[in-house]
């Protein structure tokens, strides 16, 4: 059962996560600066305040974040659920080889490292875009964090990296058994699909700092 507690952290490290206190998120979110503080969460009479739906959402959309995340961070309770920092490198520098292993998850030497407190895959990483080739959707500075770990569905963002050891950020729009049809994220929205085989790994991205 989701407790008043979970949901309070959850929002404390979505901010966190921003690099926002909580009136931060809340100012960013377009809502009133006290909407998330502390003294918002117990009503004078010691009952327990929740915040509405309306808010969680408009924070939510204000940070990128998916609902599968905020319910990861959610499900987080202990300390040792929380990361202080990612592993990070440029895009541009991901499809060389030694960063990644056959799996898809970090490796080698040569990563940076970016605090992120709020995120449940001991595999997660970050990339950096350099350029504006994905602009307006991703701009160059943005970081992107990518989870391994976490499930990929028709229209979710992804990073892939193909036989030909090049990785790319894309849209998942159709999986079968035997082929994978992507579209790119630039103005152009260029669509190709591409044989199963010839994808080495995908990964979803479940944040983006802009």
């Amino acid at each position: 059962m989701l407790t008043h507690a979970q949901i309070w952290i959850a929002l404390d490290r979505l901010a966190a996560a921003a690099g926002l206190s909580p009136s931060g998120l809340a100012k960013k979110s377009g809502l009133d600066p006290t909407t998330f503080n502390k003294s918002k969460r117990t009503a004078a009479d010691g009952r327990q305040r929740w915040p509405s739906t309306e808010s969680v959402a408009k924070a939510l959309a204000a940070t990128g974040t998916t609902v599968e995340t905020f319910v990861q961070m959610m499900e987080e309770t202990g300390p040792s659920a929380v990361r202080n920092t990612l592993p990070l490198i440029g895009l541009a520098h991901a499809g060389q080889s030694g960063y990644f292993d056959e799996t898809g998850f970090p490796s080698g030497t040569g990563w940076e490292e970016i605090r992120f407190p709020a995120i449940n895959d001991g595999h997660a990483y970050a990339l950096e875009v350099s350029g504006n080739a994905m602009s307006p959707i991703y701009q160059e500075g943005t970081f992107l964090l990518v989870s391994p770990a976490a499930s990929i569905r028709r229209g979710d963002r992804v990073v892939v990296k193909t036989s030909d050891h090049a990785v790319t950020v894309n849209e998942l729009r159709r999986r079968t058994a035997k082929t994978i049809e992507l579209r790119s994220i630039a103005p152009a929205n260029i669509e190709r699909t591409l044989a199963v085989r010839d994808v080495l790994w995908m990964a979803r991205i479940v944040w983006a700092s802009q």
